[in-house]
């Protein structure tokens, strides 16, 4: 698979970059240019940041904290950053001993380079810095050096970039590295420099100012690092996109479900209308059995209600009680509470077909077999509901039943 590197400057527009196509077996080919103009048959990309844009340091974090994104973790190294933190994309690269090594960048460069990348028809690239491309071994550390200045790379996930130093005099910020090292216990056992000839420091001056031996491991560049080099500081999450062949193979699965809820409509509203009009034949036929039978009624409201009344009216008008009078009432009521204690029913009332009754003393087992007595009898009963604060009512409260004839 080819490998394209494409190295920018977040400082900088993303116009201009230098590239460089690595292949499985042949040697790079490198440009550099309008990113316009960078090839475009690679399999993998990788954005390659200078080592000088890219803050790698070590702190410490809670371990759910890692997976926080870039803008919270920049804030657990304010301290190390020189300006704001929301201005910062951190990256969790892994750990070193007991501490978490984070890689920190600008944020809306890099952000503007991802855009200028994607407009350009390169999606999901890798973020890389080059500090991470040099070699390194354990126990040594490495640094490529051009003459003046340089990256230095310090452990597995670690470097940065030093400042000026000439061929006899070491940078400043690789000695001090090396008094931090060497205070946690970490300090290499030699350097390997990547230098060309022209520009290769003296090594025994650098070991009397470091204190290190050195040794010269041959030249070095970003671009013929091997593509198994680095570490990935970030990469951009795939944006889900539907392929265009997807809704001609859904196609015919839409239409069949559309069908099916279509028939499934229908159905149910032939459904409701037939049983609509079942309901106005049945009301139909009760109103006109109600006339025929008592064609004196002046209006129709309640076929069924009315018939009850008229019923009961004949019944009373031929000497017969009705079910809903007080004796026949009174009756099924007596055989339904038959088994209560003396005392229980405190009060009993009727009035228009309709009888109460004032229970105590009742627990709720014993209201429910009187109520079903009633049911069984053919009267209806109205139950008051218990009280939400008290689902259970007592064995001492006192419940009020109503009995209608059904």
């Amino acid at each position: 698979m080819n490998l394209l590197r494409i190295r920018g400057s977040l400082s900088e527009a993303p116009a201009h970059c230098q590239w460089a196509l690595i292949g499985a077996t042949s040697e790079a080919l490198t440009g550099e240019g309008p990113l316009a103009q960078v090839p475009r048959r690679a399999g993998r990309v990788q954005l390659m940041i200078p080592a000088s844009q890219v803050l790698i340091t070590r702190a410490r974090l809670p371990h759910a904290a890692r997976r926080q994104p870039g803008s919270v973790l920049a804030y657990a190294i304010e301290e190390k950053t020189v300006g704001e933190p929301d201005a910062g994309q951190a990256s969790w690269l892994g750990s070193a001993g007991d501490e978490d090594v984070l890689a920190v960048m600008d944020k809306e460069g890099l952000k503007r380079w991802l855009g200028a990348l994607e407009a350009a028809g390169i999606a999901d690239p890798e973020v890389h810095c080059e500090t991470l491309l040099l070699p390194w071994t354990v126990g040594e550390w490495s640094l490529a050096w051009d003459g003046r200045e340089g990256i230095v790379r310090t452990g597995k996930l670690e470097g940065a970039a030093t400042d000026c130093g000439d061929r006899k005099l070491p940078p400043l910020s690789l000695r001090l590295k090396l008094a931090e090292a060497q205070a946690r216990g970490e300090k290499p056992a030699s350097i390997a420099v990547y230098a060309a000839a022209a520009a290769a420091p003296d090594l025994d001056a650098w070991h009397r100012e470091l204190g290190v031996a050195l040794h010269l491991a041959g030249s070095w560049d970003w671009r013929t690092a091997s593509q198994q080099a680095g570490v990935s500081l970030a990469r951009q999450r795939r944006r889900w996109r539907m392929a265009p062949e997807v809704p001609v193979r859904l196609r015919p699965a839409a239409w069949i479900a559309c069908a099916a809820l279509g028939i499934e409509a229908v159905a149910l509203v032939a459904d409701w209308t037939l049983l609509a009009r079942e309901q106005r034949m049945l009301r139909q036929d009760m109103a006109a059995r109600f006339r025929s039978t008592f064609p004196d009624a002046v209006a129709v409201v309640d076929p069924a209600l009315q018939m009850r009344r008229k019923l009961a009216e004949a019944r009373h008008a031929a000497g017969q009680p009705d079910g809903g009078d007080f004796l026949p009432m009174i009756g099924r009521v007596a055989a339904a509470t038959g088994a209560l204690p003396h005392g229980a029913i405190r009060a009993v009332s009727y009035e228009g077909g309709r009888m109460t009754l004032e229970l105590s003393a009742v627990d709720e087992a014993g209201v429910h077999r009187i109520v079903a007595s009633l049911l069984r009898s053919g009267l209806s009963v109205d139950v008051p509901p218990a009280s939400s604060s008290t689902p259970t009512r007592a064995a001492n409260a006192t419940v009020v039943l109503t009995v209608r004839t059904s």
